[in-house]
């Protein structure tokens, strides 16, 4: 079997933390050390869930402010182009396709916002005022399909963090527009993006934040340090450190209770030679099939394998039922995270996906599905670990939301186009739910009389960073505060390295 690009010493040093994929198996390989399971019942477990919301998602139809002023701009906006993607003012009955709306003075195509509803209201436990005002509350909602996050966030699981984008330093509206300050590289590049959002730099960075983390706190996780970082069916960069790399598992078909790949005895044969590069790469490819029947047992019996499968969502569309993927990949965390106490783990980092987010065209019929299955997912997420085996591990357990950029505040005609800022959500028994974290920014695009000084054009310039974002979550995590200096290096151009909702 050929490697390229592998060497001997490289194979050593991540002993196998390698995925192989083999034509004639299912699944992944991760060829990686793995000693005995502890016995230890670590009391001080948690676990932190990155829920990757792949393509950019349009954050302003996500969360949106509906005081009189905000939505006014907002809806005059988006209620625009061939497919207009403004949505309906709080309390708005649906109005079904081919009959007129009122508030849109339109008759009501297939699949519009008329169809859905009003946005679903949201009221923030702590007021936030008005940008320039000093006593008028701002209200605010979420999407119509965010109806259990809606849930979520009124029973305090769940916060808002608002206009988090990839920053190097603060930058005002006016820095941005003159050059000014320093800006991410490659700014509305997906991969650069997704590659900066989850490591700090763009495309070709080795270690991600989350890796980093778990590299900080390695030696909590004791002879099971191989599955520190964890990923079903993917290998990201967010998982990467410099001790660890990723454990992938799957979620597709395979075996009951079966998570992880027994490769054929033949690979090992293949490998077998004189050379010490061979027999280096047998004995990894040997210990790596330890290691998958190490957490194929964890999660076949006790808690890990009572956990049940989610039910199917149901979309609002169309009424049709269907398997909620990123429900699933939730399903396999919550099985590995069951299984964390036999493993003798006390700290780690998954990473899961949704998307496409990539809304440039028929926005109307691909964000909202989106939403509505990121809703179902948490709501189900949060409910299995409020009990498994009997424990609430909800308080253990930090689960938020990333995506390498938000969306234009404008509508090209039928959807939007790559931008900056957005709004996302942290859950967990942990957070500080039922409020919005942040500056909520001001909405609008710069007209006679209104000069927004959030927006640059049609571009929202993040007031929070991914680099606060992350080191918030990694000091609830146990992450010293010199480790997430080395982590985060940017955050000492910020004055606060905690947004507070943890």
């Amino acid at each position: 079997m050929i490697l390229g690009g592998l060497d001997r010493r490289r194979l050593l040093k991540i002993g196998g933390a390698l995925t192989l994929f083999g034509g004639a198996a299912p699944f992944g390989l991760q060829l990686a050390a793995s000693g005995a399971a502890s016995a230890t019942t670590a009391s001080d477990y948690k676990a932190m869930v990155c829920v990757f919301l792949v393509g950019g998602n349009d954050g302003a139809n996500t969360v949106l402010a509906t005081d009189t002023d905000s939505w006014g701009r907002y809806f005059a906006t988006r209620n625009a182009g061939v497919a207009p993607i403004a949505l309906m003012p709080v309390g708005t009955p649906p109005v079904a396709a081919g009959k007129f709306s009122p508030v849109t003075n339109r008759t009501v195509l297939p699949g519009a916002p008329e169809t859905w509803g009003g946005v679903l209201p949201i009221i923030p436990n702590t007021p936030q005022l008005i940008p320039g005002t000093n006593a008028s509350t701002r209200t605010f909602a979420l999407h119509p399909f965010l109806g259990p996050i809606q849930s979520l966030f009124q029973r305090n699981r769940l916060a808002v963090a608002a206009n988090l984008g990839t920053l190097v330093q603060p930058t005002t509206k006016a820095q941005f527009m003159a050059g000014a300050t320093p800006i991410p590289r490659n700014l509305f590049s997906h991969n650069d993006q997704q590659s900066t959002w989850q490591s700090g730099s763009i495309e070709g960075a080795k270690v991600g934040w989350g890796g980093a983390i778990a590299d900080s706190l390695l030696t909590m996780n004791g002879a099971n340090a191989l599955f520190s970082t964890m990923a079903p069916n993917s290998n990201p960069l967010f998982l990467t450190g410099r001790g660890v790399d990723p454990y992938v598992v799957n979620t597709g078909a395979q075996p009951a209770n079966t998570i992880a790949s027994t490769y054929h005895d033949d690979v090992i044969q293949d490998a077998t030679s004189t050379s010490d590069f061979a027999n280096d790469y047998a004995a990894v490819v040997s210990r790596s099939i330890n290691s998958a029947a190490t957490i194929n047992s964890a999660v076949a019996q006790g808690a890990a394998a009572a956990i049940a499968s989610p039910p199917n969502y149901v979309s609002p569309f169309d009424g049709g039922s269907q398997i909620n993927g990123l429900a699933v990949q939730l399903q396999t965390v919550a099985r590995l995270i069951a299984a964390a106490p036999q493993l003798g783990l006390r700290r780690q980092v998954f990473f899961v996906t949704l998307g496409t987010f990539d809304s440039h065209d028929n926005q109307n019929a691909s964000q909202p599905d989106l939403l509505g299955q990121l809703a179902q997912a948490l709501v189900y997420f949060d409910s299995v670990l409020s009990n498994i085996g009997g424990a609430d591990l909800s308080a253990s357990v930090t689960t938020f939301t990333a995506s390498e950029f938000g969306r234009t505040f404008t509508t090209n005609g039928t959807g939007t186009d790559h931008a900056w800022g957005s709004h996302h959500f942290v859950m967990g028994g942990a957070v500080r739910g039922g409020e919005i974290y942040g500056q909520f920014p001001t909405l609008g695009v710069d007209q006679s009389g209104f000069d927004n000084p959030d927006m640059a054009g049609n571009i929202l310039i993040p007031t929070s960073s991914v680099d606060q974002y992350g080191a918030t979550l990694a000091s609830w995590f146990g992450v010293s505060p010199t480790d997430i200096s080395a982590i985060f290096p940017n955050l000492a151009n910020f004055n606060s390295a905690n947004l507070g909702f943890i």
